[in-house]
């Protein structure tokens, strides 16, 4: 009787269980081929042998049998002395060479390399590295920023915190670089603003695939151009294009230049006794960024820059730059938001805007506003008390009571 491996006798069991399924009919053939994932016609030569031999015709016909292929032990054993007594300094594709043309051995080079290897007289190579070219920089200042952080203990008193550098590919020019307690989607913001504002808007921005950026549907697989982030529709606005990185290497350049700024910032912050983050940033601003630029900036390929001064007013970015909600204003004129109710005061142009759809926006200096269009129909503080209204009321009531106006001197009054 062949004795068989566990594996062997599983396999038989499950087509004996599939095959029974079968003559009891609560399976057609076609679905027990299916399951046994086999052909009909296959499925058909397995019962006729499961009807002559039971059980053990359901076994794999060459287990057990010596396969007609295989190599005679004397040819692996003179392979093996050939290499051991006078080729043990060849490579395997010499040496198969040598056994081909010196000693009329006819074996494929990919069995001479498994030979050896399972002997262990040839090292096993490791997977061959994938081939990545390095990117050429691009031509002029502002045709592509790249936007990281970094954690680090920057103070070397175990306090990690993320330092933000936004940097210019054709130069290495740090554009942007603060601290802050996490890189989110408002310090980013933050960053980019101070970017535009300072240097105009560029083409496109090159980044990592962190949640604020950009968003995954699953893991691994690329990323959704449709569905935005608050980065990405802030972005679109300013007609700046998006690239996401799938890789460190592609971030080849702010990664090389984080090693630096690892390797420099936190002496430079000791030796100036520098312990808080807001001394830390107004010496990144002041000083560090500039001396930084000038030594490891490179000249760009060509003259002139890609940045294109922005136009638009204090008003209009700080609606680009901030964190969008659309809401439904209540049938009383409010907006419910973050536990917060927030009162729309009447509009000259409008009558009620109960029942239509607004947008909200949590600026970055933490206030809230409302707005209906062009329109900003409200501005609050974080906690949701009106900005600016106190004076509205004031200013109304003294218009509506003309009698306190009579009490004040002739004088006053013509001021």
């Amino acid at each position: 009787m062949k004795l068989y491996t566990g594996a062997a006798v599983e396999a038989a069991m499950k087509r004996q269980e599939i095959i029974l399924r079968a003559y009891a009919g609560k399976l057609t053939w076609i679905e027990a081929a299916e399951v046994l994932g086999m052909s009909c016609r296959h499925l058909r030569r397995l019962r006729t042998a499961f009807e002559e031999h039971g059980f053990f015709g359901l076994f794999d016909g060459r287990l057990g049998k010596t396969s007609p292929r295989r190599t005679p032990v004397a040819l692996l054993e003179e392979v093996l002395r050939l290499y051991q007594e006078q080729y043990h300094d060849f490579n395997v594709r010499h040496f198969h060479e040598k056994l081909v043309s010196e000693h009329g051995i006819e074996v494929s080079y990919t069995w001479t390399k498994g030979v050896l290897q399972g002997a262990g007289l040839v090292a096993k190579q490791g997977r061959r590295k994938k081939f990545r070219k390095r990117r050429e920089r691009r031509p002029l200042p502002g045709m592509m920023l790249h936007v990281d952080a970094s954690t680090h203990q920057w103070f070397a008193d175990g306090r990690y915190f993320d330092l933000i550098v936004i940097l210019d590919d054709a130069t290495s020019e740090i554009c942007y670089a603060q601290l802050v307690g996490q890189e989110s989607t408002a310090t980013v913001m933050t960053a980019l603003r101070a970017v535009v504002e300072e240097k105009g808007v560029f083409c496109t921005l090159y980044s990592d695939r962190a949640s604020h950026f950009f968003q995954t549907p699953k893991a691994g697989e690329p990323v959704d151009r449709q569905a935005l982030t608050q980065i990405g529709r802030a972005l679109r606005e300013l007609r700046i294009q998006m690239i996401a990185a799938y890789s460190p290497q592609a971030r080849g350049r702010s990664e090389r230049s984080f090693r630096t700024w690892q390797g420099r910032l936190p002496q430079e912050l000791r030796i100036r006794d520098i312990t808080t983050v807001e001394q830390a940033n107004l010496f990144l601003r002041g000083e560090y960024t500039r001396e930084f630029n000038g030594k490891f900036s490179t000249p760009a390929r060509e003259e002139g820059t890609a940045f294109v001064r922005s136009r638009l007013s204090r008003e209009e970015m700080n609606r680009i730059f901030s964190i969008q909600h659309e809401r439904l204003v209540n049938r009383d004129n409010t907006v419910r938001f973050a536990n917060l109710v927030l009162q729309i005061e009447r509009v000259a142009w409008h009558g009620s805007l109960a029942d239509s759809r607004v947008k909200l926006y949590q600026h970055l200096d933490d206030t809230i506003s409302i707005g209906y269009g062009t329109h900003t129909v409200g501005r609050y503080s974080k906690t949701g008390h009106p900005i600016g209204a106190r004076k509205t009321e004031i200013r109304k009531k003294k218009l509506a009571s003309p009698s306190e106006f009579q009490k004040q001197p002739t004088g006053h009054l013509m001021c």
